[in-house]
C-alpha cells in the first residue's frame, strides 16, 4: 500500500484558507537561513497597514517559489498578453519591495 502513494502528498484546503487573502504589497527580507516574505494590505487614506500573512522558507524553496512563479508569468502572458509594469506610473501602485538582507 506505501508504494502506491509514493510520490503523492495529500494536501488538504480548507474553506477558511481556500477564500484566500488579499495582499497589494509584499515585503521580502533573508537571512542565510531564511526567507521572510510579508504580504500586506495597505488601504488609501488609512496611515496604517496590516500583514495579512507571514511566509517563512528556506532559501531553496524560495527560489523553487521564483522558478514556479517565473513560469507561471510567462504561461499567463502567452495567453493574456503582456502584463504592464505600472511601478512609479502613479500614486495609487504599490511595488513589490525587497528589503534589506537581516541576520538572524
Amino acid at each position: 500500500m506505501a508504494e502506491e502513494n509514493k510520490g503523492q502528498i495529500n494536501i488538504e484546503l480548507t474553506n477558511e484558507i481556500a477564500q484566500g487573502t488579499y495582499a497589494n504589497l509584499a515585503i521580502i527580507s533573508h537571512s542565510s537561513a531564511e526567507f521572510v516574505m510579508d504580504f500586506i494590505r495597505v488601504l488609501p487614506g488609512l496611515p496604517k497597514a496590516q500583514v495579512k500573512s507571514r511566509i517563512i522558507m528556506t532559501p531553496e524553496h524560495a527560489k523553487r517559489l521564483m522558478m514556479a512563479l517565473q513560469d507561471n508569468v510567462l504561461r499567463y502572458e502567452s495567453q493574456f498578453g503582456k502584463i504592464k509594469n505600472t511601478d512609479g506610473a502613479g500614486s495609487n501602485t504599490l511595488p513589490l519591495f525587497g528589503a534589506a538582507p537581516t541576520e538572524a
